[in-house]
């Protein structure tokens, strides 16, 4: 697959649909109701809709859709993939209003599509998976949110249970030249952070953070360094969270340019969208088309249906 929005799976659902096969099915077509692959054949025929697919052993009938986030969909397969790989190639994400011109869909079909992108993109979280013998990873917290001289008096800064009003919390660990994983968490205290470098980070791994208090213990779990913010200090050696940092920056220009607004319920969806982004990106070796690929990839089992309560869409799922 090239880069190119003229390539035949963006025009042609067909072409589309045989793309979809050939990453979803490598070794051959299996039953998404029972699993069985060696009693599978495709229908023939014209009375059969192209890519239908007949099970021998469930007597079931499908198609690559089946089971995915694309099923039941009226959107176009050629559309969908458009639409992966526009999320997929664009740094700083791309608006709902851009994909609904762009596709030639209404703006709240194109939200949903969005959304169901970023699922897709959403990985699990492999315990131990990041960090190790000679690994350094980088640990930081950030606030997502408007400045507190733009908030109304009673919404700026003050403790509540649970963080601060009217700000969200994200919590990223990054490895150097590595991957990311972030977490929309609802402190940042010793006691919420502490289980989550336990659990995601091995535990020979060197962690660098800043001089914050919730910090000061983790020499306990790991080979830890901290450089001292608050006296100026950014770098002592290899110790600094300028990798971190730079997450952060390219997340937040990402959310206030591109998006403007992020509810905070589906806040962890755009941390997975940009996370996959930057795991999959070119200094590791991955092209655009590579990086869309790889969101298909992730496509079954996820599909996100939305309901409406008090005239809002929710997301479920």
């Amino acid at each position: 697959m090239t880069a190119d929005i003229y390539n035949p799976i963006f025009q042609d659902v067909e072409k589309a649909r045989e793309h979809l096969e050939r990453i979803r099915w490598p070794d051959g077509a299996y039953c998404p109701h029972c699993g069985e692959a060696d009693e599978v054949h495709r229908m023939q025929g014209k009375s059969h809709a192209p890519g239908l697919h007949y099970c021998r052993s469930c007597r079931g009938k499908f198609s690559v859709t089946v089971g995915t986030l694309f099923e039941r969909s009226k959107i176009p397969l050629n559309k969908w993939m458009l639409a992966f790989h526009l999320m997929a190639s664009s740094k700083k994400g791309i608006s709902a209003h851009q994909l609904h011109r762009m596709l030639g869909i209404t703006y709240k079909s194109a939200w949903f599509m969005a959304h169901r992108i970023r699922e897709a993109m959403r990985e699990g979280f492999k315990p131990h998976g990041m960090g190790g013998e000679g690994k350094v990873v980088e640990a930081d917290e950030t606030h997502i949110g408007g400045k507190e001289k733009n908030r109304h008096r009673n919404k700026r800064f003050g403790r509540h249970v649970g963080g601060l009003w009217g700000r969200e919390m994200v919590f990223s660990l990054v490895e150097r030249k590595g991957r990311v994983r972030s977490v929309h968490t609802p402190s940042v205290s010793a006691r919420t952070l502490r289980p989550i470098l336990v659990t995601q980070l091995e535990g020979s791994t060197k962690l660098m953070t800043d001089d914050a208090g919730q910090y000061r213990h983790m020499h306990r779990d790991f080979e830890h360094q901290a450089v001292n913010h608050t006296s100026g200090e950014y770098v002592r050696g290899e110790a600094h969270t300028n990798t971190v940092e730079g997450y952060f920056s390219l997340l937040k220009r990402g959310l206030t340019g591109t998006y403007h607004h992020v509810s905070p319920k589906h806040l962890k969806r755009y941390l997975a969208e940009f996370d996959f982004r930057y795991n999959y990106r070119m200094a590791l070796e991955y092209s655009d088309a590579e990086r869309a690929d790889k969101a298909l990839a992730g496509i079954t089992g996820k599909r996100l249906t939305y309901r409406r309560i008090n005239g809002q869409e929710e997301a479920r799922g």
